[in-house]
């Protein structure tokens, strides 16, 4: 993943959240994410993108996909998760990068008991993260935590 603050590498658990990688990669090979924003940058908490332009424009999505939080993966810092409503089975294509460890997100541990799929983990750049989870962020509308200058996700890209 190619941002406006630097490189940050993936490795995707396809053993675990088949369901959600495969959506994941289909949204890189579309080229969904982009030219798309971080959206919601909270520092003790996540860093949030994969659905909103500049400007706080939504891109169209496809369907919702089947909720995988049953996968014994835990919201670690550093593992990439699915974004949602509070509709279980509500997620497209925003995700997001915990930034500490947020077990409460767990299905075990979630208040809802439901929980968010942990698909992912960042292996490398996650000073890049890091340094996003810090940037200044206001109110824009009904959307809060929003950066106040964009974070660019430039493109995403499968390696071999």
């Amino acid at each position: 993943m190619d941002t406006s603050f630097g490189e940050i590498t993936i490795e995707l658990f396809e053993d675990k959240a088949p369901i959600t990688v495969k959506n994941f990669l289909d949204y890189v090979e579309a080229k969904h994410y982009d030219g798309l924003i971080f959206h919601r940058v909270i520092p003790d908490f996540m860093i949030q993108g994969g659905g909103m332009a500049p400007g706080m424009v939504e891109k169209e999505t496809k369907k919702p996909i089947k909720n995988e939080s049953t996968n014994g993966l835990s919201n670690e810092r550093g593992t990439l998760a699915m974004a949602r409503t509070n509709v279980p089975d509500s997620a497209t294509s925003q995700f997001f990068i915990n930034v500490k460890d947020n077990n409460f997100l767990d299905k075990a541990r979630s208040r809802d008991g439901v929980g968010y799929c942990v698909f992912g983990r960042v292996i490398k750049g996650m000073d890049v993260v890091d340094k996003i989870k810090e940037v200044p962020t206001g109110q824009k509308g009904v959307h809060g935590d929003v950066p106040v200058r964009d974070v660019v996700i430039k493109s995403v890209k499968k390696s071999s």
